[in-house]
């Protein structure tokens, strides 16, 4: 078992990312970080999340990019001063799991508060559907790969929530479309043969403070949340600073007064790797 509490410095409320983690980062396109965040910092995000939600994941206010698999609200990080911390090491993490050469740095994209909210129950948000199988490239409008999503559990979460499952390996196959392109299908349907020669996970199982972190292409979905409350969780994307906006109707950031192809180096786009 991994001495977490060992590797957490006195610094920060964030442990290190591991050699082994890293490694299986780049094997897989995907890793699960046991106990990343410590117990306070999710108690405290926890608490921010029932706060701008409500405690049935549902209370925020009504947004026109309501998805049918989730319910969000965007998280200021950058402002907030319990998260400003945290995306700092999430940087820093994100650096090493990236492992590019020539001093590439890491740069926040966006964040949010997500609840995944019971299948069996009407809610005024749309978000209590399955997650199809996709990758976040596509949407993201970036113009290279090395982005991640560090997916933070905010309460202990077993497969009945609907957590996700990523096909292992499946980074290294390329761009394979945007989610909104399958028709009632989901990416697996479109490209079967991929689970001929790659393998999928089970649906991850978190104790609170768990990380999962994807890169953009790794394929991963989510079945129904067939438990009693909303399944609640933290995320931060981030991208290789050199990445470019290509122009396109980017989902995960605001594009007001970008330029095509320009680099994402205006204030909402911090580089935090070197916090």
């Amino acid at each position: 078992m991994l001495n977490q509490q060992a590797m957490r410095s006195n610094e920060t409320l964030v442990r290190a990312v591991t050699a082994d983690e890293i490694t299986q980062f780049q094997k897989d396109g995907w890793v699960k970080l046991e106990g990343f965040l410590s117990c306070e910092l999710v108690k405290r995000l926890h608490y921010t999340a029932q706060r701008r939600m409500g405690d049935d994941g549902d209370s925020n206010a009504l947004s026109v990019s309501t998805v049918e698999f989730c319910n969000a609200v965007a998280g200021a990080a950058l402002t907030d001063p319990l998260l400003r911390p945290l995306v700092s090491q999430v940087g820093k993490a994100a650096k090493s799991l990236m492992s590019r050469g020539a001093g590439i740095e890491v740069r926040y994209t966006s964040d949010s508060f997500v609840a995944k909210l019971p299948a069996t129950k009407k809610y005024k948000h749309a978000g209590n559907g399955r997650t199809g199988f996709h990758q976040d490239f596509a949407a993201w409008c970036i113009d290279r790969s090395g982005g991640m999503t560090f997916w933070v559990a905010l309460t202990d979460l077993t497969p009945a929530w609907g957590t996700m499952s990523f096909v292992n390996g499946s980074h290294r196959l390329g761009v394979l479309g945007h989610y909104g392109a399958y028709g009632k299908g989901d990416l697996l349907d479109i490209y079967p043969e991929i689970l001929d020669h790659c393998v999928m996970s089970a649906p991850v199982t978190y104790a609170a403070g768990d990380v999962t972190v994807h890169s953009n292409l790794c394929v991963h979905g989510a079945g129904l949340n067939l438990a009693d409350g909303p399944r609640l969780a933290y995320l931060i994307l981030v991208n290789p600073a050199d990445a470019r906006w290509t122009g396109g109707a980017a989902e995960a950031f605001d594009v007001a007064g970008l330029r095509p192809h320009q680099e994402l180096d205006d204030v909402r786009f911090p580089i935090i790797s070197r916090d």
